[in-house]
């Protein structure tokens, strides 16, 4: 039982991976058939497999959520376990979310005018949120400052990588046109450094188990997960996005101790 939590964080490493190769497979692409003796070219149409992706980040997600809350059930505590677990964020929710994006960017130059002249530089940026969350999970595991239970310094990478894994979710199901919203490179752009940003600021975040079984300690995670379950019938794949948001919010709203005026113990 001792190993289970190293199980699913391996468990988080296997579904990053597998979405990446789903994700690097979508897009339309050609075949090649030599029935006939002539060589033929058709369309082999693979958009699906962005969708399957997202499904497996949602995965990784469910897994690292479950590394955490069986470690502590166990007790079962280990630098190597804490490094795994970063290393198998930075594969599932900075890598794999990166292509996304880069893929997102791809298809917006490629319906613009001068798509016979797009730069893979353009798409360059995607990756940023890679790197970004690569330092972030860094900075996490080395920082000797003092964090109050039950928040994060920076937006945690699971957080950002989900909410990316929501685009190809939107994009197939466009609720009131916000998958449109996607095919717009600046659109993305502007995604892409708020992220970043997030990630390496000094805002503080929830983390969804809250430091005292109170309502007065626990009352932003319920309002969320209240919020999030009421807006399912309504939102349907939008709800992701939208508890993105009243997460960032609700976040902003219950600061860090020290930040309401509060001295942090020695």
């Amino acid at each position: 039982m001792k190993h289970l939590p190293n199980l699913l964080t391996l468990g988080n490493l296997f579904c990053g991976c597998l979405a990446i190769a789903y994700i690097l497979t979508a897009q339309p692409y050609t075949s090649m058939n030599m029935s006939g003796g002539l060589p033929t070219w058709s369309w082999v149409y693979g958009a699906e497999q962005m969708y399957y992706g997202s499904i497996l980040i949602g995965i990784a997600g469910i897994c690292d959520l479950l590394d955490g809350a069986t470690a502590r059930a166990l007790k079962v505590y280990s630098p190597i376990g804490k490094d795994l677990d970063s290393l198998a964020d930075v594969v599932s929710f900075g890598v794999a979310p990166s292509i996304i994006l880069f893929k997102f960017l791809w298809d917006a130059l490629m319906s613009e005018k001068n798509a016979m002249d797009a730069s893979m530089l353009g798409m360059s940026p995607a990756f940023l949120v890679a790197c970004f969350a690569a330092l972030r999970l860094a900075r996490f595991n080395v920082s000797k400052e003092y964090i109050p239970k039950g928040y994060f310094r920076g937006m945690p990478t699971p957080a950002v990588g989900m909410f990316i894994a929501s685009f190809p979710l939107l994009a197939w199901y466009n609720p009131w046109g916000i998958g449109a919203w996607l095919h717009n490179r600046w659109v993305l752009y502007l995604i892409i450094t708020l992220l970043c940003w997030f990630m390496v600021s000094r805002i503080s975040f929830l983390k969804m188990m809250p430091a005292k079984r109170t309502f007065a300690a626990a009352w932003p995670q319920l309002i969320l997960v209240v919020a999030t379950l009421a807006a399912i019938p309504f939102l349907h794949v939008a709800v992701i996005p939208f508890t993105f948001v009243l997460y960032i919010i609700l976040s902003l709203i219950k600061r860090m101790p020290e930040e309401e005026g509060e001295t942090a113990p020695e």
